[in-house]
């Protein structure tokens, strides 16, 4: 195997390309994970086929795979982080400075899915600094890009036509005084730079797509993908496997539904002691607007219309302050929603003709495109953390807040707490564990000490309390009243709905949602749309959003539900077509499409799509979004 065609030329890879000498090669101990046990054929007379990846048609009973090399290079490190976002950077940094500080080798490898950090990056983004000035007290001297001081907080509540302001008082969790607009692509492509710089090994374009496992059990390290799969799931004369990295602890920073955190839950009952992950999905573009019209610094949040007051979610508009004259806006939308017939990318896109939004954006161009799921949960859903060799942090575990709407400084100190916890287990000379994977408990112990905790602590009641007959206003009077006054201090913690995916009502229950067409100036149709992204995947590669049942979507999703990953997906990878036989119907997935933001795989009511790894480099290439 050639080494260009592992790690290809990348300012993140030097140290990457100089290590691949000491790679040896070892057999695969691990066949590709079994991760559910549907009885499932690879195809059927009645059902078309449509997954074809390995974790559903396993390649030991496949023909064609025989004779096929399957031996994977490894390599050894002493940490290993899964993710290149600001938890796992933020790791990565603060092992590298205690190692320079205290004079001691320690060899860090991060991978990261994106062709290039930042690229997968998406949120707001409103950047409470906490974190970065701990990291780093002279980030400004380093020139990070936050660029923007907010300098304005506007607050919201939209009917169809008219705006009810609503006063910022000091202490409420959406005050954005001392927080900074970013572009989180650009400030975590700047975090990249000050890893390399410290020594970190950072491999972009490679995906984790396995959790390995010592015999005891514990974490032993990750695989990457493979790469050279035909659609069809057979190999291609140009296959090549992943590779393997070992580690004495291996962090999983994968972001919100992380692919292989969900095996991690199952693996150790992580999620044992807690409630169920609940999520959202933001939608955000960015534009380029009328100079007149532009107030850097002004940050504007709003709730209400277009949503009605039992379906949660609000909207941000950001002004920029980068040398022109530039907006970021979107929608989140909680999804906890019940209607079917609901879309969260249409409520978006009429959102922006509200007279007091579209004031701003009129005559503007949109520049840019993207959707991310995100945690909802909060501190009743934060699963265990540690595990015989690995830990769960950032966003992975749901660190964020989300009355602020933010989980970059929770997710960034999160990261730093893990490497405070490491280090002086992995440089140990008198190295001992009851397991081959380090066991380290003291992150855990660490983050319940730290503000992290305090701080979701406080704002635990805010989310759930949506859930009442008044929704919306019940849960702005609990805001007002309980939060502002007791400061979260109330003696009762209250409970989310349960499972998002649980929560969709069969379509004859409910009322289609009659969309306006979108005008082409402020309102745009979905596939315009994915194009702003710059999604882009190996077309001969096995869907991966992979079906744990091809009958399913037919026979239960589009007879009950009438079809709703249609309308939740923000990319339109799924539409359900007729059959060429002129009877019936048939989904059909264009993975092609696919922002890589996990809706799917939360909100299916049948929890049949599983959400696996693409081939490396694919997806979004978001430019400072």
């Amino acid at each position: 195997m050639l080494i260009h065609t592992m790690f290809p030329a990348s300012r993140y890879s030097i140290q990457a390309q100089r290590s691949i000498r000491a790679l040896k090669t070892v057999k695969a101990e691990h066949a590709p994970p079994q991760l559910y046990t549907w009885r499932w054929k690879c195809s059927s007379a009645v059902t078309p086929r449509i997954t074809s990846h390995y974790t559903i048609c396993p390649r030991d009973k496949d023909p064609r795979w025989e004779g096929v090399e399957m031996e994977r290079f490894a390599d050894e490190a002493d940490v290993v982080i899964v993710g290149g976002g600001p938890a796992g950077l933020s790791a990565a940094i603060r092992l590298k400075q205690l190692a320079n500080e205290q004079e001691k080798e320690l060899r860090v490898c991060l991978v990261e899915k994106a062709s290039q950090i930042g690229a997968h990056t998406l949120s707001g983004a409103c950047l409470e600094p906490s974190a970065l000035n701990e990291l780093f007290p002279d980030w400004k001297e380093r020139g990070a890009p936050l660029n923007t001081p907010v300098t304005e907080d506007v607050f919201s509540l939209l009917t169809k036509k008219y705006r009810i302001p609503i006063p910022m008082l000091p202490g409420l969790p959406m005050n954005n005084h001392g927080n900074y607009i970013v572009r989180l692509g650009h400030f975590v492509r700047w975090l990249g730079e000050q890893a390399e710089a410290l020594g970190v090994e950072i491999y972009p374009g490679y995906a984790a797509a396995e959790v390995l496992f010592h015999e005891d059990g514990s974490v032993k390290g990750i695989a990457t993908n493979d790469v050279g799969i035909a659609k069809d799931g057979s190999p291609k004369d140009v296959f090549e496997r992943g590779m393997e990295l070992h580690a004495k602890v291996t962090l999983f920073g994968e972001g919100c539904h992380g692919h292989l955190a969900k095996q991690l839950y199952r693996q150790f009952n992580l999620r044992e002691n807690c409630e169920p992950q609940t999520y959202a999905i933001g939608l955000k573009e960015v534009w380029l607007i009328d100079e007149k019209k532009w107030r850097p610094g002004r940050v504007e949040h709003s709730v209400g219309w277009p949503l009605n007051r039992n379906t949660y979610g609000g909207s941000f508009l950001y002004h920029l302050n980068e040398g022109e004259p530039l907006v970021a806006l979107g929608v989140v939308v909680g999804l906890d929603y019940t209607n079917p017939y609901l879309s969260p990318f249409r409520e978006f896109q009429r959102w922006k003709h509200h007279p007091f939004i579209a004031k701003t954006l009129e005559g503007g161009n949109r520049i840019a495109y993207g959707a991310r799921a995100l945690n909802e949960g909060g501190y009743q859903c934060l699963p265990k953390v540690t595990f015989p060799g690995g830990m769960l942090i950032g966003c992975s575990p749901g660190f964020m807040n989300v009355p602020k709407i933010k989980g970059t400084h929770t997710a960034m100190k999160s990261g730093m707490l893990a490497a405070e916890a490491i280090f002086p287990k992995v440089t140990a000379k008198d190295l001992a564990s009851e397991t081959a994977g380090l066991h380290v408990p003291e992150y855990e112990d660490n983050l319940k000490k730290s503000w992290i905790w305090k701080e979701l602590y406080s704002v635990r009641n805010i989310r759930p309390s949506f859930h009442n007959y008044f929704g919306l206003y019940g849960g702005m009077v609990y805001t007002g009243v309980f939060y502002w006054i007791l400061r979260g201090k109330e003696p009762w913690t209250l409970k989310h709905a349960g499972l998002d995916s649980a929560q969709l009502k069969p379509a004859k229950e409910c009322t289609a949602i009659e969309y306006p067409k979108p005008d082409g100036k402020l309102s745009f149709d979905l596939l315009s749309s994915v194009a702003l992204s710059g999604t882009n995947h190996e077309g001969d590669q096995p869907p991966h959003l992979t079906l744990k049942d091809d009958s399913v979507p037919v026979a239960n999703n589009l007879a009950i539900y009438d079809g709703p990953e249609q309308r939740f997906c923000p990319a339109g990878v799924y539409e359900y077509v007729p059959l060429e036989t002129g009877e019936g119907m048939r989904l059909q997935i264009n993975a092609q499409n696919c922002v890589h933001c996990k809706t799917c795989d939360i909100k299916d009511p049948s929890q049949n799509i599983n959400w696996v790894v693409p081939e490396g480099s694919g997806g979004p290439a978001y430019n400072g979004m």
